[in-house]
């Protein structure tokens, strides 16, 4: 997953990813994209000695521990300013030193991502980008043992506008504390959005996926008359299910600091609710076979893995859209993926009806492809299963590698519960594989995959 850093991607005219050498280059001489709390330039790479060990874990920690930031390896300045281009050594020697230089004298080991932009003319070297995220673990200290004497006993550097300054102790323990302050409160709001859909859709009987994503960072959206009137509008034009066409929702209502989206009125009917601070959950109801008794009693339900998959790969886009483009957030977010066979067997669920039936047993089976009867894998049954990832919000909106990633990530997890390993539809690095989806929804996956470059 590419780290989103928005401020300098319109400085270099596109992703970090997707940035060529001459973007780069051009940036000699322009005062916009001086040194700044998010951006640095080195003429060459880190020395190899203590020094350069120590110089490299301070740079990326800073960074890490403030707003996020890019180094630019390559590119040397004058006053903050860009001057001149000093192309680097691309080798991969060169990536596996950052990597063990980071992993080694950084605590907890800063996130970062190393882009390599090679120049057309000379390839093997050009520029190279370390990319660090803001961290959600922060604060990482710096354990390179100090090149020159120091009295700071901490070494838990903050990028300070174009510098590096030093957390004091106080400075840390605050961030401790937000640390696991933030982590406490996320769970705790992955939970209350969860439970509050579960809630609204208390009386449904039938196997469902949830979706829950809760970002980093919250956002606000506001809510009056014009700008609902505006959301109405986008939401009832929405295409939830990628590669299908056409709308889903019909309804869009105004509830307590959130919208409330639903297909129809049906139990079948798929229901969001998206809050103002970016959080948001979808309940959709799960295509699969019911089956019964000699008395047609129902005695149990099953789906197949790509009747999972798929609505997972179309909640995601869905809810992270919502938290970027009306919430107004980016960065990390968190995301829960639950299968409930009743919503009576939701864990938060406490109905004491006798008139109610019995929560029917669930499994998630493959199809013998000679008979087209379930192969389970499992004999266990699970009325509620529940896996949880982190992703960068824009990854999943842009509907890009990185929500394939997420998707599986997820789905691997969640299926654990039904004897799969894995699910075999998407790979952890992205792959996908339409064809082993559903009969039902494998031509849409192919399409939508096509259609975004993906295949």
């Amino acid at each position: 997953m590419v780290t989103r850093l928005r401020r300098l991607e319109g400085l270099l005219g596109g992703r970090l990813n997707d940035v060529n050498y001459s973007s780069i280059a051009e940036l000699v001489g322009n005062t916009d994209a001086a040194e700044g709390e998010d951006l640095d330039y080195k003429r060459a790479h880190y020395a190899s000695g203590d020094e350069g060990r120590e110089e490299l874990a301070k740079d990326v920690a800073a960074f890490a521990n403030h707003t996020g930031g890019l180094l630019i390896l390559g590119m040397a300045e004058d006053k903050g300013v860009p001057r001149r281009v000093f192309d680097v050594d691309l080798d991969d020697s060169r990536l596996r030193r950052i990597r063990q230089v980071i992993a080694n004298n950084t605590a907890p080991p800063v996130p970062y991502e190393a882009i390599p932009v090679h120049n057309p003319e000379a390839p093997g070297s050009g520029f190279l980008l370390i990319a660090v995220p803001r961290s959600p673990h922060a604060p990482h200290a710096v354990t390179a043992p100090p090149a020159k004497p120091s009295r700071e006993a901490l070494r838990y550097p903050r990028r300070g506008g174009s510098q590096t300054e030093w957390l004091t102790e106080t400075d840390v323990a605050t961030a401790y504390r937000a640390r696991y302050t933030a982590a406490a409160e996320r769970d705790r709001r992955l939970d209350d959005v969860e439970e509050e859909l579960v809630d609204a859709l208390s009386g449904r009987t039938t196997p469902h996926l949830i979706v829950t994503l809760v970002p980093e960072q919250a956002g606000d959206m506001v809510i009056d008359s014009e700008l609902f009137s505006c959301y109405q509008k986008e939401l009832q034009a929405t295409q939830l299910y990628l590669g299908q066409g056409g709308s889903n929702f019909g309804r869009v209502t105004v509830g307590p600091r959130r919208l409330v989206v639903t297909e129809g009125g049906s139990r079948y009917s798929a229901r969001a609710e998206l809050h103002r601070d970016g959080s948001a959950a979808i309940a959709i109801s799960l295509t699969g076979r019911i089956h019964v008794n000699d008395y047609e009693d129902v005695e149990l339900h099953t789906a197949e893995v790509g009747d999972v998959v798929y609505p997972l790969l179309c909640a995601l886009p869905f809810l992270a859209s919502h938290a970027r483009d009306r919430a107004g957030t980016s960065g990390l977010a968190h995301v829960r993926a639950a299968l409930v066979s009743d919503m009576a067997a939701h864990p938060t669920q406490h109905i004491l009806d006798p008139d109610r039936p019995a929560i029917v047993p669930f499994r998630v089976d493959r199809l013998d492809p000679a008979t087209g009867r379930p192969q389970p894998l499992t004999l266990e049954f699970y009325s509620y299963a529940v896996a949880v990832a982190g992703a960068l919000l824009d990854e999943l909106a842009d509907l890009d590698r990185g929500l394939l990633q997420a998707a599986a990530a997820l789905a691997d997890e969640l299926l654990q519960a039904y004897g799969y390993p894995d699910t075999g539809l998407i790979t952890r690095n992205g792959d996908l594989h339409p064809s082993q989806f559903t009969q039902r929804n494998s031509g849409a996956v192919e399409l939508w995959a096509r259609q975004q470059g993906l295949l």
